[in-house]
């Protein structure tokens, strides 16, 4: 991983900087949804941040991308590759690799595109809840020329009211393409269960595309 004051030089140079809400005292294991996901820009700054909060934030992606020198490149910048079996969807895969690790955290693009968008997929939700790990949150705020991660935040079992504690958190915040950036309509809410599902994924869900975790690679 690059040398935090490197980084942190790398970033000043952009007149951007991290603030870190947990002061380095992060729990072991953690899904860290990120936002606005604008540009594939963002990338680098990930990179940045991550080296200045002196956390190896990772990202994951399905095993086949990970084979001949694109599959070294991967594992480089932190990829994680996921088999996902005939009986095993990637919410679930991706929680087994939380499950089998001390110490992990998991990069997620909650938009799953860089186009604007007016509701995040849902996958990055249901694997902290498969996993039983809290998420912290990264906002990429331009605007305020700020990388900023949150406090840990604990999926509660309601999961619309943790839904519009998420949109709320990352409502107006300015991508680095400012009009791509997300702003909240609560009634979005109304397309998701009240409660958890037990099998740990909402309507509309499905291996293939809101289990995926996307990563600014992409």
């Amino acid at each position: 991983m690059m040398p935090a004051w490197l980084a942190r030089f790398m970033l000043r140079l952009n007149g951007m900087r991290v603030v870190d809400r947990n002061q380095g005292n992060w729990p072991p294991k953690a899904v860290v949804p990120t936002g606005p996901h604008t540009s594939n820009r963002d990338f680098p700054y990930g990179i940045y941040a991550r080296a200045v909060v002196e956390k190896y934030i990772q990202f994951a992606a399905k095993s086949s991308l990970f084979k001949g020198p694109l599959g070294w490149a991967m594992q480089t910048m932190g990829g994680v590759p996921v088999v996902r079996e005939k009986r095993t969807n990637f919410t679930q895969a991706v929680a087994n690799i939380f499950r089998e690790r001390e110490t992990f955290y998991l990069c997620i693009a909650m938009e799953g595109t860089r186009k604007k968008v007016d509701r995040f997929k849902t996958g990055f939700y249901w694997i902290a809840r498969e996993a039983n790990v809290p998420m912290v949150f990264a906002k990429f705020d331009f605007g305020n020329r700020v990388i900023e991660f949150s406090k840990p935040f604990y999926p509660t079992g309601d999961v619309r009211a943790d839904f519009d504690f998420i949109y709320r958190h990352f409502d107006g915040v300015e991508g680095l393409v400012a009009e791509n950036s997300f702003d909240y309509d609560a009634g979005v809410l109304e397309e998701l269960p009240e409660e958890g599902n037990e099998g740990g994924r909402g309507p509309g869900d499905s291996p293939q595309r809101d289990g995926e975790a996307q990563s600014f690679a992409e």
